[in-house]
């Protein structure tokens, strides 16, 4: 009988200090600041976006996520509640955008203004309802917009190429490059006619007047339809290489799409590279300090277990080992 109340005082002493060790955690961890609270409609996705994730304004934490939900007021919109410190400038320029935790994917809540926040005006509620920041899209939504832009263009131009060395088309230079060899093979005959009318060999056919004239027409218009052709290939030509040329020189220029993607990838970069030396050490470190915790409170688990009294009477002193004075030898007992 003695043993069950021994067992059950110790009982009630290990819920009780528990229940003191969670009151403690809590009250520890408890947040004392003030905080308003916004709402964010989105047209874009908020994919990796997840409750209690951080708010930051210009890079320093200002706030979590409360909640996220679809807008009931804007049909396709997503509706992101926040709660924000009272000390930050937030303000009616202040906008909203996703930004991403380095390799994690794990993203977060960007506010930024558009001007000077000192001469903004402040950020009112409409009646029944929390004030609204609107949302802008992100690194990797402009990244991902422009790329469909340059590879749209890319196909544009691969389809003018195509359509320019298409079969018809080079049939069509062919035709015109066989008409100018006819025409100069008919003013060859011409210039022969007049040599030979001119200079009046002996035995010399007479000179058909009438039909050089006809064929110098006839070779004349096959050479104007030919050039007219050239000019139209030629135009098509010089109209694909201006439109290549344009597509090659936004690609290339400064704040063009090779020059996003490239300061993009350079910030994804820089992102994983402050996590892996700064928060992977630390979370390290924490993930062993659990594990030594846990190790402790299981001993301290076992040793409650194979000697319940001990939490009231203490642990006692150490039986004597052999060498030391008092000890017993097992088969003296």
């Amino acid at each position: 009988m003695e043993n069950k109340s021994h067992a059950f005082a110790a009982g009630a002493f290990v819920l009780l200090l528990a229940a003191m060790l969670l009151a403690m955690a809590l009250w520890l961890t408890r947040d004392t600041t003030e905080q308003r609270q916004y709402e964010i409609s989105s047209t874009y996705g908020v994919t990796g976006l997840q409750p209690q994730a951080g708010v930051r304004y210009k890079g320093v934490p200002v706030g979590r996520v409360l909640g996220i939900t679809l807008d009931p007021l804007t049909r396709g919109n997503v509706l992101v509640r926040i709660a924000v410190q009272e000390q930050a400038p937030i303000s009616s320029n202040t906008f909203a955008s996703l930004g991403f935790q380095g390799v994690t994917g794990l993203a977060f809540i960007q506010l930024d203004d558009d001007s000077d926040a000192l001469a903004a005006k402040p950020l009112v509620a409409e009646p029944g309802r929390l004030a609204r920041i609107p949302m802008r899209a992100g690194l990797v939504a402009r990244l991902t917009e422009q790329g469909g832009h340059m590879l749209k263009q890319l196909e544009q131009a691969s389809e003018r190429i195509n359509t320019l060395l298409a079969p018809e088309n080079q049939k069509a230079l062919m035709t015109a490059v066989n008409n100018l060899g006819q025409a100069a093979a008919g003013l060859q005959q011409l210039t022969q006619g007049a040599d030979r009318a001119l200079l009046g060999h002996s035995g010399a056919p007479a000179l058909d007047l009438p039909r050089l004239a006809a064929q110098a027409d006839a070779s004349l218009k096959t050479m104007q339809a030919t050039a007219e052709r050239l000019s139209v290939s030629a135009e098509t030509v010089r109209n694909s290489a201006a439109e290549f040329k344009k597509v090659s020189v936004r690609m290339n220029e400064a704040g063009g799409t090779l020059d996003k993607v490239a300061r993009g990838t350079d910030a994804l970069s820089s992102s994983s590279q402050t996590l892996s030396s700064t928060v992977l050490p630390h979370l390290n470190h924490t993930l062993d300090a659990a594990q030594r915790t846990v190790r402790q409170f299981g001993r301290v688990a076992d040793t409650v277990a194979d000697n319940p009294q001990s939490l009231l009477l203490g642990i006692g002193a150490a039986a004597p080992g052999p060498g030391e004075a008092g000890f017993v030898p097992p088969s003296a007992k």
